[in-house]
């Protein structure tokens, strides 16, 4: 992934480095996806219950899959292995993306909420 890419999220991890390898919940992008998925079950809430099986659980796990493979990355031994969780947690935040997307197109959420996760995307960039 190239930093332009990233960019367009913002950049919060420059490199794997400056990660504190022995305690996962120091790094801003771990506390600023955790945020996330407050905001996303916040936001879930006002589904409806037609919803509640699919497009509320996939969002759901989505969110959810950012700070846990964030965490479990930190908590590998071997730095290939972390940065290939810090990846998984980057693809979970754009299949996220794409879940509030398809919410919107589906008229099941305004653009205004989709709008306000924007910002919180743009703080939660990993690579």
């Amino acid at each position: 992934m190239t930093v332009d890419r990233c960019a367009v999220y913002g950049l919060l991890i420059t490199s794997y480095k400056n990660i504190n390898m022995t305690n996962y919940q120091n790094p801003d992008v771990w506390k600023k996806s955790m945020l996330l998925v407050k905001g996303i079950y916040t936001e879930l809430k006002f589904y409806s219950k037609e919803e509640m099986h699919a497009l509320t659980s996939q969002t759901k796990r989505a969110a959810i899959s950012v700070p846990a493979n964030i965490a479990e990355g930190i908590g590998r031994n071997y730095k290939k292995d972390t940065l290939q969780f810090l990846h998984i947690a980057r693809g979970s935040l754009y299949e996220l993306e794409t879940l509030l997307k398809i919410a919107e197109m589906l008229q099941i959420t305004k653009e205004e909420s989709f709008k306000k996760f924007r910002n919180k995307f743009r703080n939660v960039c990993v690579y």
